[in-house]
């Protein structure tokens, strides 16, 4: 992948890229489709693929380690997709968009980039459950629906939701905040604004943008996925 990496934040003190809102069913159901389409990219095995990756690999590594390397990050990805209990989706019978190889490159140049566009943020929360600790992004992505609710009784319900979820002490996705920051929620609770998460969605970005992030770009998952995207594109020109 041509060109190093640049890790960029939100611009100034605004919040970070929005995302067009959908009832949570609805996100649910495309994030799966998502991940079909990606694990999909995935499985493909083709020879100009395969010699993409052996080029960004290290050179002592035999091509049977590298075959086994691949299989062993399709079959995790198999295992996380199965980890939901949803039904599979009825695929449309027409043929599905991937990400083209400008769409997998520009994820390296920012997280508000990968964040911004659905397949990256599906791959990265695919390489965050493959680490247990998808409760960022999950707490990220709850923050940008909250945001987006129209009404108090909404936002009331949505807030205590997140807080049960996230927030509270020994929460089961509990996030890693400050004293200051879990106490301004807990006060904001029974009166919530949409600002009310901000600070803390502010706090976990950074994290995922310092820690996560440049992980991912640099991961076998990334690559793979840049090398399915070469490879269709060459495969599309010939």
């Amino acid at each position: 992948m041509a060109g190093q990496l640049r890790v960029l934040g939100p611009a100034s003190a605004h919040t970070p890229h929005r995302l067009d809102y959908k009832p949570e069913l609805q996100q649910a159901k495309e994030e799966k489709k998502t991940s079909w389409i990606i694990r999909k990219s995935l499985s493909s095995e083709g020879s100009n693929n395969m010699a993409f990756i052996e080029n960004e690999r290290p050179a002592d590594m035999s091509a049977e380690k590298k075959v086994k390397k691949r299989k062993n990050w399709n079959n995790k990805i198999q295992f996380l997709l199965n980890r939901n209990s949803e039904p599979r989706l009825v695929l449309i019978r027409r043929k599905p968009y991937r990400p083209s190889a400008d769409d997998v490159n520009q994820w390296a140049q920012s997280l508000d980039k990968l964040l911004s566009h659905k397949y990256g943020k599906t791959a990265f929360r695919i390489f965050l459950k493959s680490e247990f600790c998808e409760e960022n992004i999950e707490f990220w992505t709850a923050c940008e629906d909250f945001k987006l609710l129209k009404t108090h009784k909404e936002r009331v319900a949505k807030a205590k939701k997140m807080y049960e979820e996230f927030i509270k002490s020994e929460a089961p996705k509990e996030i890693n905040l400050d004293y200051q920051t879990r106490d301004d929620i807990i006060q904001s609770l029974d009166d919530p604004t949409t600002t009310s998460f901000l600070a803390a969605q502010k706090k976990v970005y950074s994290l995922m943008e310092n820690n996560a992030y440049p992980r991912f770009i640099h991961s076998d998952l990334y690559k793979e996925l840049f090398a399915a995207a070469s490879a269709k594109e060459k495969h599309i020109q010939s």
